[in-house]
C-alpha cells in the first residue's frame, strides 16, 4: 500500500500572476491522479481541465492520508525562532516577498507552509505505524531550498530536512537517508543537516555554474562530524534518462548501500523533465518512473522498502502531473 496526502488548502499559498510555483500545479497533480485512476475523491478542482493523456491501468487505489499543520517544535528543529517570527510577520502584514524576489509569500502562507510540513510529517507516521509501506507528499510550498535562517527559491521551511529529524526524534531511527533528484541543488536540506552524520544527503542536479541556486558542486561533502555525509553530483545540461541512472547506478546506490539507513527519504522534483521551463534537462516520464525504481530497490534492501517522499519543483503542468503518476506507479511496486 502506497499512501497519498495532499489538501485543496494548497491552493491558498498564493505566489503571484505569473509565477512557476502556482496553485495550479496542486490542481494538475490532482486531476492526473483522477484521470490515471490512483485516487476515487471527488472532484475538488472541477473547474480544472487540462488533458493528461492518461489511462487507468489496474493499479491499487493510493491510500488517501489527511494532513494537520505541524508544531512549531518541529520547525525549531532545523529553523532559528527568527526565521519563523520573519515569515510569521510578513504574513500577517498581508503578504509580500521573502529572500531576493523569488518567494512571495500571502496572508495565509505561514499558516500553508505548516500544513505543507505536516503532510510529509503525517507520512512519516503513516509509514512508521504501519498504514503503508510507502508515502508521498503533494503539497507546497516546497522546502529544499530554506536553510536555517531563511527562505529561498519558492520555500519557506526545509520540509524534507525537518522530516528527518522527525524521524529521529519521534521514532528513534539512528540513520536517515535523504536523495534529492529536483533540477536544482537542495541547498536548504544540505545546509540543515550537513554537519550530521546520522543523515545522508545525496544531490543530483543541474551543474550549479549553470542553475539555480549556484550551489552543489562535488567537492561540498559536509562539515565537521558530517564530513562525507553529503554527496553532490551535478549533472551537465541536456542530461538525459540514461546518464541520470548511470550517475544513481554507478554513485547513488552504493552510497547508500554504505550508509545503510534506516529510513529513505525522496526529494521528488520533476523539474528536470525536457518540458520544463525552468533548467535544460531531458528527462521523461519514463525516466523519474525509472529512477524511483531504483529507489525502491535501494530501499529493498537497505529499509525493509519503507520510501518517504516530497514534492520538490515541476513547473509545466503536463508534464509534472505525468510524472506525478510515473513515480506514484513506481511506489507502489
Amino acid at each position: 500500500m502506497t499512501g497519498f496526502s495532499t489538501s485543496p488548502r494548497f491552493v491558498e499559498h498564493v505566489t503571484g500572476p505569473g509565477h512557476p510555483e502556482r496553485p495550479d500545479r496542486i490542481r494538475a497533480i490532482f486531476k492526473a491522479l483522477r484521470d490515471a485512476g490512483l485516487i476515487d475523491s471527488p472532484n475538488r478542482f472541477a473547474d480544472f481541465d487540462l488533458d493528461f493523456g492518461l489511462q487507468p491501468e489496474g493499479t491499487a487505489k493510493l491510500l488517501e492520508l489527511s494532513p494537520q499543520p505541524a508544531e512549531d517544535r518541529w520547525l525549531l528543529t532545523c529553523h532559528t525562532p527568527e526565521h519563523i517570527k520573519q515569515v510569521d510577520g510578513i504574513c500577517a502584514a498581508g503578504g509580500g516577498v521573502l529572500d531576493d524576489g523569488d518567494t512571495p509569500v500571502g496572508p495565509n502562507s505561514a499558516e500553508i507552509a505548516r500544513l505543507s510540513l505536516g503532510s510529509l510529517l503525517g507520512c512519516c507516521d503513516a509509514v512508521m505505524q504501519g498504514r503503508c509501506r510507502r508515502a508521498f507528499s503533494a503539497a507546497r510550498p516546497p522546502g529544499h531550498h530554506a536553510e536555517p535562517n531563511r527562505a529561498m527559491g519558492f520555500c519557506l521551511f526545509s520540509n524534507v530536512a525537518i522530516a528527518a529529524r522527525y524521524l529521529q526524534r519521534q521514532y528513534g531511527l539512528e540513520r536517515v537517508a535523504i536523495v534529492d533528484f529536483d533540477v536544482h541543488h537542495g541547498n536548504g536540506t544540505q545546509a540543515c543537516l550537513e554537519d550530521d552524520p546520522t543523515a545522508l544527503f545525496v544531490s543530483l542536479h543541474q551543474d550549479p555554474k549553470t542553475c539555480y541556486p549556484g550551489t552543489g558542486y562535488g567537492t561540498e561533502t559536509g562539515v565537521g562530524a558530517g564530513r562525507g555525509f553529503t554527496l553532490n553530483i551535478p549533472l551537465p545540461p541536456g542530461t538525459t534518462d540514461d546518464l541520470y541512472l548511470q550517475a544513481i547506478d554507478e554513485r547513488v546506490l552504493p552510497a547508500l548501500d554504505r550508509f545503510k539507513p534506516q529510513m529513505l527519504l525522496l526529494s521528488a522534483g520533476f523539474d528536470a523533465h525536457a518540458d520544463d521551463p525552468l533548467a535544460e534537462m531531458e528527462l521523461s516520464e519514463d525516466g523519474f518512473a525509472q529512477i524511483t525504481d531504483r529507489m525502491v530497490q535501494a530501499a529493498s534492501v537497505q529499509c525493509d522498502g519503507k520510501i518517504i517522499s516530497a514534492l520538490e519543483g515541476g513547473y509545466n503542468l503536463r508534464a509534472l502531473g505525468r510524472s506525478v503518476v510515473a513515480h506514484l506507479r513506481s511506489l507502489q511496486n
